[in-house]
């Protein structure tokens, strides 16, 4: 997809962060917007934002893990549009914490919102994908669904590598068809991510992506993914070491275990995710 203008994408997790970034970035490109999200309050900030700078957009307030959450989504975007163009798939749950210390609620809450809320998604808007026989998915993972760099957010991780193999699955059905497919990993984005995470038992250091591998904003992320699309790239990264990363782990897992075992790139200490979190 090359040109965005007169475009119609549902966003969600568009109420900060990556998710409005990137709503912001496609308006400025001539999209219209259905942005999607838990709270009214910042969706509205959004719309308005978007609207002052000549845009169009609508929002919508929902839980993704609401059985009728993207038929509503769909309904807003045709009632209001007229059309759906671009799906991303961007909201997200993210939990700390121990292995041990994580409770299986906590797992199923959060692969039920990073997870399958796509599944879902998946259902209500291929089939209108496929009928008009174009259009753009993207769904957002993160460097931590391609390797392994700590054991500090597993139900995390693994959700997110699952998305990385759907979305690939997505991708050899849908390109054929018309249907562009990208599949966002980043690294560390400077967003409110912290405000929304669940931490559990003692507090411990989280670790990121790879000592190279530097925080980026949201609006860089945001340049990155609309960049991947208009080149109809499958994996999109913030950085070209996730990717170094990723090749040296497919080459030799077992020596990429034992390098991140002996080097840990540490993001947050302990005492200082102690500081921005509550620890359950």
């Amino acid at each position: 997809m090359e040109d965005f203008a007169g475009k119609v994408a549902i966003v969600t997790g568009a109420g900060s962060g990556l998710g409005r970034a990137t709503a912001m970035a496609l308006a400025r490109h001539g999209a219209a917007l259905v942005l999607v999200g838990r709270t009214e309050a910042s969706l509205a900030e959004a719309v308005a934002a978007i609207e002052e700078a000549g845009g169009h957009a609508a929002a919508l307030a929902c839980d993704v893990r609401d059985e009728d959450a993207f038929t509503r989504m769909r309904d807003v975007a045709l009632d209001r549009f007229g059309r759906i163009d671009i799906i991303m798939n961007n909201a997200a749950a993210i939990s700390i914490g121990y292995p041990e210390d994580i409770p299986l609620e906590e797992w199923r809450q959060v692969i039920d919102v990073n997870l399958m809320a796509i599944v879902r998604s998946n259902h209500v808007f291929l089939p209108l994908l496929l009928a008009q026989g174009s259009g753009q998915l993207i769904n957002v993972a993160s460097a931590d669904g391609l390797y392994g760099f700590g054991f500090d957010r597993l139900p995390y991780a693994v959700s997110k590598a699952a998305v990385v193999q759907l979305t690939e699955g997505l991708a050899l059905y849908l390109k054929p068809r018309g249907i562009g497919v990208t599949c966002f990993c980043p690294g560390p984005v400077a967003t409110n991510i912290g405000d929304h995470m669940t931490a559990f038992g003692r507090p411990l250091d989280v670790h990121g992506a790879g000592e190279t591998i530097a925080m980026v904003d949201a609006e860089q992320a945001a340049n990155d993914i609309l960049a991947a699309v208009r080149a109809g790239v499958f994996l999109a990264v913030t950085n070209p070491q996730i990717l170094d990363n990723s090749r040296e782990r497919i080459a030799d897992m077992d020596r990429f275990i034992d390098r991140q075992i002996a080097h840990p790139h540490v993001l947050f200490t302990a005492e200082v995710a102690q500081s921005f979190l509550t620890w359950r």
